[in-house]
């Protein structure tokens, strides 16, 4: 059975989510059949067209809204997929995702999600898609769902609402709901590159934000979006068959994540200005900085730096090197690596409560030490050595207590 791959770069939307799905092979009719179940089937007419986007290839959505008066809250869509003859799994996906965009709307609007009223979301090109993506998932059986992490966009955007900042209070809450990591911008470019229809739907059928480490792929297909951007506006969809060692259980398997590393040679900043340089970095979030002393051009001592930092702030990061180094020029790269997992805590000992760092092995052994920054305390504290304050903690340690979960 294969996987499922999502690439919405940059964005993602419910309509350029149903063109990449159809481009990607599943039949018109697997995606009308069941809007016509639920009595959908004489409100719109469905075309798919080809299309470009910068030059690019895909397929895009065209929805005529033959009813433009109804407007339909979240009881009044329930009862319809309800009392339509779906395949239970198939109208279990459509009640959950309409159900998802009920509970956000109703919190950010502060009422009942029983009371919510939708505009955008209970339109009828809102519905196709919606039960389109849906129906074209179920169709394909899919044995899991991968994603990247979205761009959000920035700016502004109209609802019925009235004007809103980008992204959505919709969008906020779904992705808080879910806990995903997205991208806020994507350079300078202003527009909404995610909606909440099309959040809506990752939330509810990826089972994944990390893309697979090894995959081949099979087949795709692209669709487009309707927003004029200096790049290509798409999401393609990939049927993919990714490595065995991708499927390890991830409770006792190192985890996988792309990393940037930056890096610049500066001899024109004196020993100081370096180390307060290297804080910043520190503080603002990066894994790890290295520093080294070097004999550049003209004999010059300078300064080796290479920081290690996660992939989403590498745009904020460029702007820290510029701000507060001297250097006119850094090299970045992206790299992949695998990272056991980890969680903090604490633990009970002579010298009163530790914090620990515990971190598993592929097989599942957990190892467990105490923090630096306790011992070298312990040891001012108490005039011991290291080794002898690392024995005493080993003597009378108790059970280890958990400050969060494995990451």
């Amino acid at each position: 059975m294969e996987e499922i791959l999502i690439d919405c770069s940059p964005g993602v939307s419910g309509d350029m989510l149903l063109g990449a799905f159809y481009d990607l092979g599943v039949p018109k009719n697997i995606i009308e059949k069941p809007l016509a179940c639920i009595g959908l089937e004489n409100l719109y007419n469905l075309n798919f067209r080809e299309s470009k986007s910068c030059s690019i290839r895909g397929i895009k959505v065209d929805i005529e809204n033959i009813d433009q008066s109804t407007k339909r809250d979240w009881s009044s869509i329930k009862d319809l997929i309800l009392k339509a003859r779906l395949e239970k799994n198939l109208q279990k996906r459509i009640y959950e995702v309409f159900e998802s965009l009920a509970i956000a709307e109703g919190r950010v609007h502060g009422i009942d999600p029983k009371e919510v009223h939708f505009h955008e979301i209970g339109a009828i090109d809102s519905l196709v898609d919606i039960i389109g993506v849906c129906s074209a998932i179920e169709y394909l059986k899919p044995k899991k769902v991968f994603c990247n992490m979205p761009t959000l966009g920035r700016g502004f955007v109209r609802t019925d609402h009235g004007k809103l900042s980008i992204p959505s209070p919709a969008v906020i809450e779904l992705l808080t709901k879910k806990d995903i990591k997205v991208i806020s911008s994507n350079d300078s470019i202003e527009g909404e590159l995610s909606t909440p229809t099309g959040i809506a739907l990752l939330c509810n059928f990826v089972e994944s934000f990390q893309i697979p480490y090894k995959y081949s792929i099979n087949s795709y297909g692209v669709g487009i979006g309707n927003l004029e951007l200096p790049y290509p506006n798409l999401v393609r969809v990939l049927k993919i068959n990714s490595s065995d060692e991708n499927l390890i259980d991830i409770k006792i398997s190192p985890r996988y994540e792309e990393i940037s590393i930056q890096e610049a040679w500066i001899d024109d900043q004196t020993s100081e200005e370096i180390a307060n340089f290297v804080e910043i970095f520190r503080k603002e979030g990066a894994y790890d900085v290295s520093c080294q002393t070097i004999n550049m051009k003209k004999n010059r001592t300078g300064f080796s730096l290479q920081v290690i930092l996660p992939i989403e702030k590498q745009e904020y990061f460029r702007k820290l090197w510029f701000q507060y180094s001297n250097t006119i020029g850094l090299r970045e790269r992206q790299q992949l690596r695998w990272v056991l997992l980890r969680r903090s805590g604490e633990c009970l000992t002579i010298f009163g409560k530790i914090k620990f760092k515990q971190s598993m092995k592929p097989n599942g052994t957990i190892s467990m030490k105490p923090e630096n920054d306790e011992i070298l305390r312990l040891q001012i504290e108490n005039n011991k050595t290291a080794k002898e304050v690392i024995n005493s903690i080993k003597e009378s340690c108790g059970e280890f207590k958990a400050f969060e979960d494995w990451q």
